[in-house]
């Protein structure tokens, strides 16, 4: 029994003294990147910088004295820092506030609209259910400029052409197909066991709906919020169409007055699209973070 023992206290030290040896030994330094990733990361920097070029030449432009414009330079000889303030002093700022009026408006719409309808339809089997979605998807595929002269004049009937409301309810109708596509696909894929484990703690449809079902459903909402607001936001045929008076047409359309028939004013033309695309960057900064927090949101009670 000694002997055996003794054998067995032999073969085990060694493997002690390894483990001891492999928690004290120090940590291998860390690898180099591989050729691969370097690689990856090299071209992902030269395509991303592809797509922000022709932003930063808009920058470059809308800082550029009128007598520069022709230089075939990158960087301008002379900065003209007055051309953004041009912007707020030629009235566009007043267009920029009907921009954000229809973009909001039509955005609002759009979810009030498209979440209940998107929810029913992705927990109700109801009769005739299938040819709904094939009706919301058709309604997708067709574009307002080829319906142009039909909305025109029933928003003539209805005495809405020149108002802010035509717009909000055109954007908000073309944009409902999609919205009520992408949050019924979100809703189908929430399990209704935990809307069952809501009603057993005592709430109610509306209380499982918002408690549980839209924060767990919220990167599809904040999906059909992006698509909503950036296609009213850059909705041009429509309001070029139905309204008139300067005061009430949105920045996409009053930036035309800087293009004339004889000579087109750049650089305010390029400062107004710079400011112009403000608001979407800080849409966009403040929506990644709710995005993040909407993969998780709702599911620990």
């Amino acid at each position: 029994m000694e002997q055996g023992g003794g054998v067995m206290a032999v073969k085990t030290a060694p493997q002690a003294s390894a483990h001891t040896h492999a928690r004290s030994a120090p940590r291998a330094p860390r690898a180099m990147p591989r050729l691969k990733t370097t690689l990856v990361a090299a071209v992902a920097y030269v395509v991303a910088f592809i797509f922000l070029f022709p932003y930063l030449v808009m920058v470059l432009t809308s800082l550029r004295p009128q007598e520069t414009l022709r230089e075939a330079t990158l960087l301008p000889s002379g900065w003209e820092w007055s051309n953004l303030v041009n912007f707020w002093s030629s009235g566009l700022a007043g267009n920029l506030v009907v921009t954000l009026q229809v973009a909001a408006g039509s955005t609002v719409l759009v979810l009030l609209v498209a979440l209940p309808a998107a929810y029913y339809s992705a927990r109700h089997d109801f009769r005739g259910r299938t040819f709904f979605l094939v009706l919301v998807l058709i309604t997708q595929m067709f574009q307002p400029t080829a319906m142009l002269v039909g909305i025109y004049r029933e928003f003539s009937q209805l005495g809405l052409v020149d108002s802010i409301w035509s717009l909000i309810l055109v954007n908000g109708g073309f944009n409902l197909a999609f919205a009520v596509w992408i949050l019924n696909a979100y809703f189908a894929s929430i399990p209704r066991e935990l809307e069952e484990a809501a009603f057993i703690d005592g709430n109610g449809r509306f209380g499982a709906l918002f408690r549980i079902t839209l924060p767990l459903a919220m990167p599809g909402v904040i999906t059909a919020l992006i698509f909503t607001f950036i296609a009213a936001w850059n909705e041009f045929v429509v309001a070029l169409t139905l309204t008139t008076t300067p005061e009430n047409q949105p920045l996409t359309v009053a930036l035309n007055s800087f293009i004339g028939q004889y000579q087109v004013d750049w650089q305010n033309l390029f400062a107004g699209s710079v400011i112009a695309t403000i608001p979407v960057i800080i849409l966009f900064a403040l929506i990644e973070r709710k995005v993040v927090g909407g993969l998780t949101a709702g599911s620990i009670k």
